[in-house]
């Protein structure tokens, strides 16, 4: 049995809990609390289970005697065992009501091919059962999870190297640090190139992240521990003053949280230097204030349109950001490749400067988005799409690669469209050409095919500017 079926068959045990009305999201949450403690048993780390709370003592209980000890087990872990055990069951409480259905779960994972999940990594089933949650519409935890070829592709291009802190602000489930982990393992042999003391680095420091939601903090701890990652994953909000400890930061990777904040109140942090309620700009500036100002810094952030034209704040953030780094190349991402299907994002590439002016000389612009097929099931987003961005992105060269998609704009040009970064998409340059009208032998059906597109693109911007009115109001 390989790791998908074994996801697979831990999924559909989903459809057991439906009577007791537990969620996608509340589900994967109570599948972990079992997961860890088969898992415990499996890597032979149950010294870190308090004895009398571990998988054996839970298997052979049945009826109310199973459900009053699984009660009790949640709450005592909480409290005893190692650190990493009270974090991941920190107020945990249980949401299975029939004894028979706690049963049937706990049987079912006792039951599962053991040998095989680990021959094949218990932390690749782990992060697939996220996945398949994250895929899941129903869950709504699509928001923790970003796209896995998203992730591998920026990993890639922002290439973490051995010794580097790399942190994620926004960590989710951790996608991001353990694809980097995975990264650099790559490079050094599973980390056996590297000395002693180096490897303890790369287990135990070189990656950290910070979750303000707690059963997803729970997730991201299960899915770093199966990783054979230990670094720090602080439970907390980072606009908020623990946002000040994650300075100092070779490499970022990240995608902070869509919106703003609630009530349309500020961050309580106090050392930002532009005050505004969109979360998104505020990440940003944690963002570029957490990397090291040496010239070799480096972040590659997920973030929404708006922040790329939002006037007042988000013009001086972005006036900010492009003195104190080089702001050297944006992706214009496809849509319907998120959680919520007409969201638009960008991917912003940029380094920390030695100094705090004139960093940014020109950005390059990438339009992954025009023209594009509609994502989904039907068509999956995968990594082949991103062969002509990369492409560009390592071209020794830039200004002689021939890529329609692929445009380049001085600071003094952007400074002149009052440092607005929405810019690179093929539809604004010409509505013509868009609509390619001019082209004598094309159907009738497909010109009204592309009006219908220009008509709803309009439609946006027209919703755009409706929100940044409102913003700004």
């Amino acid at each position: 049995m390989n790791t998908q079926e074994i996801v697979q068959k831990l999924w559909n045990l989903c459809n057991v809990l439906r009577d007791d009305g537990i969620t996608y999201h509340q589900y994967v949450t109570e599948l972990t609390y079992i997961l860890f403690l088969k898992m415990m048993k499996e890597t032979e780390q149950e010294k870190n289970i308090p004895e009398g709370y571990r998988w054996d003592q839970l298997v052979e209980k049945d009826g109310v005697e199973l459900m009053r000890f699984y009660r009790q087990q949640l709450l005592d872990l909480g409290t005893k065992g190692n650190a990493k055990v009270r974090q991941i069951y920190a107020n945990a409480s249980t949401n299975i009501a029939a004894p028979a259905n706690l049963k049937k779960i706990v049987s079912s994972i006792d039951e599962l091919d053991w040998f095989s999940a680990k021959e094949e990594g218990l932390g690749d089933l782990y992060e697939g059962l996220l996945e398949k949650n994250a895929n899941e519409k129903k869950s709504g935890a699509g928001q923790y999870f970003t796209p896995r070829p998203l992730i591998n592709v920026m990993v890639e291009l922002i290439d973490p190297q051995p010794g580097e802190r790399c942190n994620d602000p926004a960590a989710g489930t951790f996608g991001f640090m353990i694809a980097a982990d995975q990264h650099v393992r790559n490079k050094t042999g599973n980390y056996y190139d590297l000395g002693e003391h180096e490897a303890d680095f790369q287990r135990k420091e070189a990656f950290s992240g910070c979750e303000l939601v707690q059963d997803t903090h729970r997730l991201a701890l299960m899915n770093a521990m199966l990783h054979g990652i230990e670094g720090e994953i602080l439970l907390g909000d980072s606009l908020s003053n623990l946002g000040k400890t994650m300075g100092n930061m070779d490499v970022i990777l990240t995608n902070p949280p869509f919106g703003t904040k609630k009530g349309g109140e500020h961050p309580t942090r106090d050392d930002l230097t532009f005050a505004t309620s969109n979360k998104q700009l505020n990440f940003l500036q944690h963002i570029y204030r957490a990397l090291k100002p040496n010239g070799k810094a480096r972040a590659a952030v997920v973030l929404p349109d708006n922040v790329l034209f939002q006037d007042g704040d988000g013009q001086k953030i972005r006036a900010d950001l492009m003195d104190k780094c080089n702001l050297h190349t944006i992706l214009r991402l496809p849509t319907g490749i998120f959680y919520a299907q007409g969201v638009k994002t960008n991917v912003l590439f940029f380094t920390r400067g030695e100094t705090d002016k004139g960093n940014t000389k020109e950005v390059w612009f990438y339009d992954l988005r025009t023209n594009m097929p509609k994502f989904g099931k039907r068509t999956p987003f995968t990594e082949e799409y991103f062969e002509g961005f990369v492409k560009a992105f390592n071209a020794e060269d830039r200004t002689k690669l021939q890529d329609e998609r692929w445009k380049v704009y001085s600071r003094e040009e952007i400074k002149f469209k009052g440092d607005s970064l929405d810019l690179g998409l093929a539809v604004n340059d010409s509505m013509m050409s868009y609509l390619d009208v001019a082209d004598p032998i094309e159907s009738a059906e497909n010109t009204i095919s592309k009006l219908g597109q220009a008509i709803t693109l309009l439609e946006e911007v027209i919703k755009d500017l409706k929100l940044t009115k409102g913003e700004k109001e």
